[in-house]
């Protein structure tokens, strides 16, 4: 019976079996130098070559971004991992019947985790990480290790704990660390968006150009949406040195080249009524000058765009000249030979749509504006400088601060409500799956949950936090909150009672709830991964593989994470033959880790018919019955998979 691998792909060999596929000249076997075992490698050399036109001889000068540091944050990116996720019940109900998730964790290791599971599943990813404002940041994916440690190891820091190096926020090292924080963790978020995904992050100008050049190495310079300047802190911040910076960054990637008009939003009823106030039997508009409005454009470069309409005294048009009817250009009054918007063969088109009025005693051209589009859709383009008061700063710490009903800052300066729901509203549709792995205060969830309860819409979230104590003397710690997680939660589950109970969508199925799953060592001993290694001194250890503590469910989600099925399926676990039998989705799979598994049990389970199944290796009553449960499977369920841990 084969056995699970238990651990997140190898994206390395992966991708290598990809290039394979393409190149197959350039893929060789060698020894690993780490584990001595034989894998799949590049001859990089000959990889050049066949990208060239030209005979290779040594590297090439090309515009990228580096640093160093890159090609180790790219090795991190791809190496596996013996870690899963372990279920928390924290709210049972929640867990059986939510599709929302919260992961516990470091995000690196969830993302690596999700690959397989989520892989072009996400539709939006929305980021807030660190802005590396100059404050002691070290996220060199060893967490074992405090930042105190990290400076002495590093020679920033004597034994007396005094910095020896002034102003970090000069150096290269700096940025370089900031890199390899980001580099791996986009790299991997990429793989998990839909072929129509969108990811956004919020910066701000301390590391703005390099986190574009990240987004153009990893998504393509071609696929940038938008970068749109936020007026977060209209005060400004009084620590700057030269200008009090009032604002930051959204910067905002696709997959791939998206539509013209993907990112509209729906325009509401008042600005409707307020603004297309005249109407035919197409619906409401309102005219729009014809002519282009910026002087840089006219005849002189235009050419193609300078042309006439006629028109008679009662506004009649033609785009041909007849009797009574006068010639109008788009000229301005002095004289500047302007151009029009259409082309001519758009105008006579759409002759239909143009009006001609007079304005001061002079005809004008305009076109008209449909509130709704061909498709009967009221949408607009979304400006690139957001200045409205609800996507200030202190709105987010306001809303934050209400739900907690405490005027103290357990959490510094959240991100607003409304600027995530406005990026819903150009980015996701009503049953997107939104991803943030820099949860922080849980805005993102709350943003989500809210506009659910808006349009009637079932998006799902998936939160991800690692559990980074809050301060000793901070007011959260005093209130009971030993780590930023654990406020995150609480956030949640505070947003979503609140929303619940105002105004919501007739349509809208409610769900605030969301399962918690905290990143762990494996469930599988060490042995597991490395059976070569055995000794005879582990055989009496082997007799059992799992480690000890950890309860059937533990394993149950570490075999869906292996397998690459979604951790908010629905599970209930019945009892069969005597013996505890998980049922996941409704029994397309199902798993069984109690021992004394038998015949009987075996083909009471092949009878369900299910897709996949899973047992512990050590779990049947005997060799014989663990040799004969495949061929059980044969006879009354041919088409499941049998596998074992």
């Amino acid at each position: 019976m084969k056995k699970l691998k238990m651990h997140s792909p190898d994206l390395s060999q992966h991708n290598i079996a990809r290039i394979r596929d393409l190149f197959p000249d350039c893929v060789t076997e060698a020894h690993d130098s780490t584990t001595g075992q034989l894998r799949l490698m590049i001859d990089f050399d000959q990889l050049k070559q066949e990208l060239s036109e030209h005979i290779v001889e040594g590297p090439q000068e090309r515009y990228r971004l580096d640093w160093p540091g890159k090609r180790a944050a790219l090795a991190l990116a791809n190496a596996p991992i013996a870690r899963t996720f372990r279920p928390c019940r924290e709210k049972r109900e929640e867990f059986e019947s939510t599709g929302n998730l919260f992961l516990e964790g470091d995000n690196l290791e969830v993302l690596k985790l999700l690959q397989e599971t989520y892989l072009g599943r996400i539709d939006f990813i929305y980021i807030d990480p660190p802005y590396n404002t100059g404050n002691d940041f070290v996220y060199n994916d060893d967490f074992s290790e405090t930042v105190e440690n990290y400076l002495i190891r590093t020679n920033q820091m004597d034994g007396a704990r005094e910095r020896l190096v002034a102003n970090p926020d000069s150096s290269g090292r700096f940025h370089s660390d900031w890199l390899d924080m980001i580099y791996p963790r986009i790299k991997l978020a990429r793989n998990l968006l839909a072929d129509d995904g969108i990811i956004v992050a919020s910066i701000d100008e301390n590391e703005i150009s390099n986190l574009r050049k990240v987004f153009d190495e990893i998504f393509g310079e071609e696929n940038m949406l938008f970068q749109i300047t936020l007026l977060c802190n209209p005060k400004g911040r009084s620590q700057d040195r030269y200008v009090a910076n009032c604002h930051e960054y959204l910067v905002g990637y696709a997959k791939r080249q998206l539509p013209k008009g993907a990112l509209n939003v729906p325009k509401d009823d008042d600005e409707i009524s307020e603004n297309y106030r005249l109407s035919d039997d197409r619906g409401s508009y309102r005219e729009l000058e014809l002519r282009n409005t910026h002087r840089e454009f006219g005849k002189h470069n235009r050419p193609n765009l300078y042309y006439p309409f006629y028109v008679n005294g009662k506004g009649q048009i033609s785009l041909e000249p007849k009797r009574g009817y006068l010639a109008i250009h788009p000229d301005w009054d002095d004289g500047f030979k302007g151009c029009w918007t259409w082309g001519e063969d758009k105008a006579r088109t759409q002759l239909n749509d143009v009006v001609a009025r007079k304005v001061k005693g002079a005809w004008k051209i305009f076109r008209k504006n449909y509130a709704t589009d061909a498709d009967g859709k009221a949408t607009k383009q979304v400006k690139s400088i957001w200045t409205d008061r609800s996507f200030h700063t202190e709105k987010g710490q306001a809303a934050f601060n209400e739900l907690f009903q405490s005027r103290e800052k357990y959490f510094q300066s959240p991100k607003s409500v409304d600027t995530l729901r406005e990026l819903l509203r150009m980015a996701t549709d009503r049953e997107s799956t939104i991803l943030d792995f820099f949860a922080g205060s849980g805005t993102t969830a709350h943003a989500v949950l809210a506009q659910n309860a808006a349009d009637g819409g079932m998006r799902k979230f998936m939160m991800v936090q690692i559990a980074e104590p809050t301060p000793e003397d901070s007011v959260a710690r005093r209130a009971g909150y030993a780590t930023v997680s654990e406020i995150t939660k609480e956030r949640i589950r505070r947003a979503g009672q609140q929303i619940s109970e105002g105004k919501c969508h007739p349509e809208w199925n409610r769900d605030i709830g969301f399962r918690v799953f905290r990143i762990d060592t494996s469930n599988m001993k060490d042995v597991y991964y490395r059976p070569d290694e055995l000794k005879q001194s582990d055989l009496l250890d082997m007799v059992d593989n799992v480690k000890k503590g950890r309860t059937a469910e533990d394993l149950l989600f570490q075999v869906l994470v292996d397998w690459g099925m979604d951790l908010t399926l629905p599970v209930r676990c019945e009892t069969v033959k005597g013996k505890s039998v998980f049922f996941v989705d409704d029994g397309a799979f199902i798993a069984c880790f109690d021992r004394g598994i038998t015949e009987d049990l075996v083909k009471a389970l092949a009878r369900h018919k299910p897709q996949r199944i899973v047992f512990r290796d050590n779990g049947f009553v005997s060799d014989a019955v663990r040799i004969n449960a495949e061929q059980i499977f044969r006879q009354f369920s041919p088409s499941t998979e049998v596998r074992a841990i």
